[in-house]
């Protein structure tokens, strides 16, 4: 058999077995893989879509938490399974400044992925220890400016949106703190609910509800909007400080060489979980909302994922903050 034979053979096979595949999937359990820990914002997301998406593809969905290295671990084991359809990953804002903050992978940061779409936009509060001194944002900002190097600012580690977050929030002040790294979002938390830590910015899938219990101290959003979930917490804009300006957006992405029409599906599914009632209920509570069905496309999440890689990687440069 001539190479040329074989490989319009194989194209043809291929051309045949993409739409049965597709036609036939899912025949058993979809993981998706969160590159961080557990009880995290990215975590809490996932959760509330994985139900509701099993329900629609007739499977269950689970989520699997694999932490390390600002979320490159949890990618890395994405990037390089089975293109299936079976592992997916659920990362925020991090795969847009991954390919400046990493310089060496072991996987190629946009090419290793197929985008299903785009999940939810989270807003980022700005929080403190339930017993800081400070009464409000302004006050907040200048004990900052007095303690300096003796503010612990925490953060679920190089490359997350809490680290994201508070890097422009120094970059903003020209003041230098003290950064506190954790492996997750979670255990940033538990610490500053213990006390322990300072000050935190992150997103109000993980703050809404220790806000609302009175377990930390909130200052302000940062969105141009006071959020329905919070209505008390007043907006970055208001407070004087408009550029500290931060959504953490969500998205699903497969391994690169998945089939398209299994791409289809998963995006199907998506768009069914982001109308889901029990979902927008949830998300409204946390502070957020699904993103529309027009976004929740693989087209949509790959135009807005590439402008935020060129939008963050002049900020990130002059950072000159790096993970290797």
């Amino acid at each position: 058999m001539t190479l040329i034979r074989r490989s319009l053979l194989a194209a043809a096979f291929a051309a045949v077995a993409a739409p049965a595949m597709a036609q036939a999937y899912p025949t058993r359990t979809v993981t998706i893989i969160v590159p961080f820990a557990a009880g995290g914002p990215t975590d809490a997301v996932a959760r509330l879509i994985a139900e509701a998406m099993g329900r629609d593809l007739g499977q269950t969905v689970v989520v699997e938490n694999v932490g390390g290295a600002g979320g490159t671990i949890g990618a890395d084991r994405v990037a390089k399974a089975r293109p299936d359809g079976y592992t997916v990953l659920l990362h925020h804002i991090g795969m847009a400044t991954i390919p400046t903050l990493y310089r060496r992978l072991p996987y190629e940061p946009v090419n290793a992925f197929a985008p299903i779409g785009l999940v939810s936009p989270v807003p980022m509060t700005v929080i403190a220890r339930k017993d800081h001194p400070a009464a409000n944002f302004q006050e907040l900002i200048a004990w900052i400016r007095e303690k300096k190097e003796d503010v612990n600012l925490g953060n679920a580690g190089l490359g997350a949106a809490s680290q994201l977050c508070g890097t422009l929030l120094q970059f903003l002040l020209q003041t230098p703190v003290t950064t506190v790294p954790f492996r997750g979002t979670g255990p940033a938390m538990t610490e500053l609910l213990g006390g322990r830590i300072d000050v935190m910015c992150d997103q109000t899938t993980n703050t809404t509800e220790q806000i609302r219990a009175g377990a930390v101290k909130a200052y302000a959003v940062t969105v141009p909007s006071r959020l329905a979930a919070l209505p008390d917490v007043p907006t970055t804009a208001e407070v004087g400080m408009p550029d500290l300006a931060v959504t953490i957006w969500h998205g699903l992405y497969a391994p690169r060489g998945t089939p398209a029409p299994v791409i289809e599906r998963l995006s199907r599914a998506l768009q069914v979980a982001l109308r889901d009632d029990k979902v927008v209920s949830r998300f409204a509570e946390l502070g957020t909302t699904p993103e529309p069905q027009e976004r929740a496309t693989p087209d949509a999440h790959r135009a807005h994922w590439m402008a935020e890689i060129a939008k963050w990687r002049p900020v990130l440069q002059a950072a000159n903050q790096f993970a290797d």
